[in-house]
Formats: C-alpha cells, structure tokens, sequence
C-alpha cells in the first residue's frame, strides 16, 4: 500500500543523549496553498535542533510535511505551526525552522521561527584558523 500523508510525527530515543550536536534537515519540495487564491505556495524547509531525550523520525517528517500539500496556510502561520509540532513531540534544547518560500507576485519570503528550552544555553562559538 503507498504511503499516506500524516500529521503524526514519530521519535526515536537520541543516542547520545549527554551531547549537543546539531541536526539539519532539509526538506527541499515543501508545498501548501495560499490561503487567498487558493494556488501552491512552495518553499525549502530547513530544520535544525539539537535534541534532549528524542529525535523526529524521517519518514513520519516526510509524511508530515506532505499532509500539508492542500491546506491553505500563510507562509507565518504554517512555519510556526510546524514548529510547534516538532517541539511538542521531541522537546528539544534547541530547534529553529527557516521556511524559504519562493516568488510570489514578485516577493520572497523567508520565515525563521525558534525555541530554546528554559534554562538551556548553547556552548559558546568555536572559531578554528
């Protein structure tokens, strides 16, 4: 049977749950509608976190990502929206979402939304020669 789109996001326990290290996915072929004229809107989502105690699992991201094909969303709403899901499932120490949509009447819009867990705070930079 193929698969269907989802708004269920699975996890999996973080392997190494005593170290930050950052996680970047890319979802390069994101599409939802535009809420006023009802045509696809498409965008590049780039996803980085750093886990706690879970991380998403790929494949329910995917399927995730791709129940929203149909709705109607503006760019705001849904980068936000699918920013909360993924922190309600995995709370993580960090995560932020940068939504790159394409042109639309001549406009780009970039969305960057984030969480920070309370009382977390990033190791600071390292900059090598």
């Amino acid at each position: 049977m193929p698969s269907q789109p989802s708004k269920t996001l699975e996890t999996f326990e973080n392997p190494q749950q005593d170290r930050d290290f950052t996680i970047r996915i890319r979802v390069p072929e994101f599409t939802c509608l535009c809420p006023k004229t009802g045509q696809p809107d498409f965008a590049e989502l780039t996803l980085e976190y750093i886990a706690d105690k879970l991380c998403v699992e790929l494949k329910s991201l995917k399927m995730y990502v791709w129940s929203y094909r149909d709705e109607g969303a503006f760019h705001e709403a849904v980068t936000n929206q699918i920013l909360n899901d993924l922190v309600a499932v995995t709370q993580p120490r960090f995560m932020r979402l940068t939504a790159d949509f394409n042109v639309r009447g001549g406009i780009y819009t970039t969305v960057v939304a984030e969480h920070r867990a309370e009382g977390w705070e990033p190791a600071p930079a390292v900059n090598l020669p």
